[in-house]
């Protein structure tokens, strides 16, 4: 059984007018790449409770985020062709739409929910399985690249890959 390729999104927010900010990206051959996404001009929704969950200030994203044509045509080249999955394909998808339209590019792969891989005895253990995978890894949570590894961990986990 081959690993699938996980996606995580962080965001400015969880209601309307929310943008990603982060995305990361865990490939089946064991990599990680995350990037930071500068706000848009119109981007300006700002949750100070999300901020207190990522850690992420919109100054940082100011200074260190690429622009999102950037992240776009980076998360083209590396996933072309392939599907993603995410935990939280709900708000993901509508995240990853706003990103592509800002950036007027054509997403060149797809997204899909984690739990299509997964059974009812997968999903019965899911929970449990990955609250011991953050205390055995010792990742923070809430940061991309440590969510997709820990998303990545916990499927190896219950699918015994």
């Amino acid at each position: 059984m081959e690993m699938p390729a996980i996606i995580d999104l962080e965001a400015s927010g969880f209601g309307r007018g929310s943008y990603p900010i982060e995305v990361g990206i865990a490939l089946a051959d064991g990599s990680v790449h995350a990037l930071l996404i500068k706000p848009a001009d119109g981007w300006d929704h700002w949750d100070e409770k999300a901020e207190a969950i990522h850690g992420i200030s919109r100054d940082y994203l100011q200074e260190h985020g690429k622009t999102p044509r950037e992240v776009a045509i980076f998360l083209n080249d590396l996933c072309s062709g392939l599907t993603l999955y995410s935990d939280a394909w709900s708000f993901d998808s509508s995240w990853l739409g706003r990103l592509f339209d800002e950036a007027e590019i054509i997403q060149r792969f797809k997204l899909d929910t984690l739990t299509r891989l997964l059974s009812e005895d997968d999903m019965s253990v899911w929970s449990d399985t990955k609250d011991a995978m953050v205390k055995q890894l010792g990742l923070e949570m809430h940061r991309a690249a440590n969510d997709v590894m820990l998303l990545r961990e916990t499927y190896k986990k219950i699918k015994n890959v």
